[in-house]
């Protein structure tokens, strides 16, 4: 009777996961802009060197690869990946994009992450800077307690 109980257990918590709607980070900034509007979540920028540089790879399997940032990010975040790879060759214009984000922001280690609104005015897009954060030691819980503090600082 135990390891009936184990195993369905298990079953249940693997289906669980299964169904877990995967993350999506997207590189164009539009895109993601719409979404922000069209939901009213603010954008989650991650200026990352994807190939290179090992703290962003450590955050990432740290906090961005677990259930629990999962399900967090889908329900209060739009991703956006702001990559500079040195061995590999992005598109000429998603290279612009990255680089007058990078500019923007003011950014100058990896990795960054800003968050930020969208807002519209004149047809032309101006962000509101809500806070950033980079790694930070903990996991998924540590991480996402410092997130809230910024996307929500009068919860």
């Amino acid at each position: 009777m135990k390891n009936l109980l184990v195993v369905l257990l298990v079953t249940l918590s693997l289906n669980g996961f299964a169904q877990q709607k995967p993350l999506e980070w997207h590189t164009d900034v539009n895109q993601a802009i719409n979404l922000s509007l069209k939901t009213g979540n603010p954008l989650l920028f991650f200026f990352t060197g994807s190939d290179w540089c090992g703290w962003c790879k450590r955050l990432q399997k740290e906090v961005f690869f677990k259930p629990e940032f999962n399900s967090w990010a889908n329900k209060n975040i739009i991703l956006v990946e702001i990559d500079f790879p040195r061995r590999t060759q992005l598109p000429a214009e998603l290279q612009k994009q990255n680089r007058e984000l990078q500019q923007l922001f003011g950014v100058r280690g990896y990795p960054t992450i800003w968050f930020v609104n969208p807002e519209i005015q004149e047809s032309k897009v101006n962000f509101t800077k809500l806070g950033s954060q980079g790694y930070l030691a903990g996991g998924p819980t540590a991480w996402i307690a410092g997130a809230n503090k910024i996307i929500n600082p009068t919860k």
